[in-house]
């Protein structure tokens, strides 16, 4: 192995122990570049975009589009469906949150019952302020 393919395999490694140790959350290209960086091994975000789409391709990774015009979110995937629940992202903190929860799944059915509707849970977020930050606004003057 030549010296270039082992330092393309310990960021391969760095990237998938990124989003593995950061499962819960939807990551940015941007920010596995932030966290290579200060790792001491900086990559192009262009491999690091070939990288993600091995491992979305693979089903290790899944991808996200959470607003319109804005680039591509990504989160490991170890069997864990985003297809069976709603999300919640906050506009404040941009924080994202998986929200498994009776009465929207009663929403869902309705629609496909009455409307002939599928969801695709994969993009339904709802955009709103989490308790922390409207907290934080209600304390403002």
């Amino acid at each position: 192995m030549s010296t270039a393919e082992g330092y393309r395999t310990r960021q391969r490694e760095l990237i998938l122990q990124f989003l593995m140790e950061n499962r819960q959350r939807h990551l940015s290209a941007e920010e596995i570049g932030d966290y290579l960086r200060a790792q001491g091994s900086p990559v192009s975000r262009a491999t690091i975009y070939r990288y993600l789409d091995r491992l979305t391709e693979q089903g290790k990774v899944r991808r996200y589009f959470l607003e319109e015009g804005t680039g591509a979110c990504y989160q490991f995937s170890d069997g864990e469906g985003c297809r069976e629940h709603f999300h919640l992202k906050c506009l404040g903190c941009g924080k994202l949150f998986h929200v498994e929860c009776d009465y929207l799944d009663q929403v869902q059915a309705h629609i496909y019952a009455h409307h002939q509707f599928t969801i695709d849970n994969t993009k339904t977020v709802l955009y709103g302020l989490c308790a922390g930050c409207a907290a934080k606004r209600s304390e403002q003057p």
